[in-house]
């Protein structure tokens, strides 16, 4: 497990592992999935493990990760913990070779992803990530294509939109949209973050919400023998 230095900008970290099947509370039954994609999703789950223990939460008994409306995975207290203290948002990615996490504290959404640095891709793969002005630029430029597909994968993750973002309408220099790409040994890397949108809600908010206003309607709560 390596740390990767991060940005400047909001609380943030960053870690990356080789790929192994690892063990992890936050492993997810993927039921008959091929050994590739258990491996990916272990590698990076153990990750994200290692990676609350180092931002200090050390009771990891009372989390789990929860997936909203996009399949876009955050983190929540167990229902019936009666917890509500804030979370860092999370993001997790995978190549070939490494697993990556990202964690940003609670107010931001985070988006990572990585792939090799000299991987090469196909010339009529462009047009799925780029159109117009960018393609034509992109067709130039064949030498960024893993650069410009990290950056889009990174920005959907950060909008918690994944694929209902279509990578082709992803402005890369969008205003509320913080974007850092680097190299980082063999990885081509790119993290993205911006302030958060709507999180979703658990259980406990919403009986919370309905005793506040039962309580607010102003009703007689004595107890009769």
């Amino acid at each position: 497990m390596q740390e990767i230095p991060s940005p400047e900008g909001p609380r943030m970290l960053i870690l990356r592992c080789s790929l192994s099947k690892r063990d992890s509370i936050f492993v997810e039954d993927l039921g008959r999935a091929s050994e590739k994609r258990i491996i990916d999703h272990s590698s990076g789950r153990w990750l994200l493990e290692q990676a609350l223990l180092n931002w200090g939460i050390n009771d990891l008994s009372q989390i789990e990760v929860r997936r909203d409306d996009n399949r876009a995975p955050y983190l929540s207290w167990i229902p019936g913990c009666w917890r509500n203290e804030p979370l860092p948002s999370i993001s997790i990615a995978h190549c070939e070779s490494a697993a990556v996490v990202a964690l940003i504290e609670s107010s931001y959404w985070v988006g990572i992803d990585a792939e090799l640095a000299n991987r090469g891709m196909a010339e009529n793969a462009f047009d799925m990530m780029a159109k117009d002005e960018e393609l034509i630029f992109l067709r130039d430029n064949p030498h960024l294509a893993i650069e410009m597909w990290t950056s889009k994968e990174a920005i959907q993750k950060a909008h918690h939109l994944g694929m209902n973002l279509n990578p082709r309408d992803i402005i890369i220099e969008s205003p509320g949209m913080d974007l850092h790409r680097f190299i980082d040994g063999d990885l081509q890397v790119a993290l993205a973050w911006r302030k958060a949108g709507m999180m979703t809600r658990s259980a406990e908010d919403d009986l919370l919400d309905a005793t506040r206003v039962v309580i607010e309607s102003g009703q007689d709560f004595t107890v009769g023998c």
